[in-house]
């Protein structure tokens, strides 16, 4: 199976979750422990290892703030 790396530039994210809807593999959610500079709790993934770099979440997120790579 295909492998990746998401990657998020935590301090621009809105908090919207659209990310976390479209993943495939369900790894990605919103982080409850931080609060960025705007205000939200930021997007992040929880299992690297699983990521499969379709790029769901890159294509959905209405502000650039997330970069995948495939491995």
């Amino acid at each position: 199976m295909a492998k990746g790396r998401v990657t998020f530039n935590e301090d621009i994210c809105k908090g919207c979750t659209l990310c976390t809807t479209v993943c495939p593999k369900h790894i990605l959610e919103m982080d409850k422990t931080k609060i960025n500079r705007k205000g939200y709790n930021p997007a992040h993934c929880i299992d690297q290892d699983e990521c499969i770099g379709c790029a769901n979440c890159a294509t959905i997120c209405p502000d650039q703030v997330i970069t995948v790579e495939r491995l």
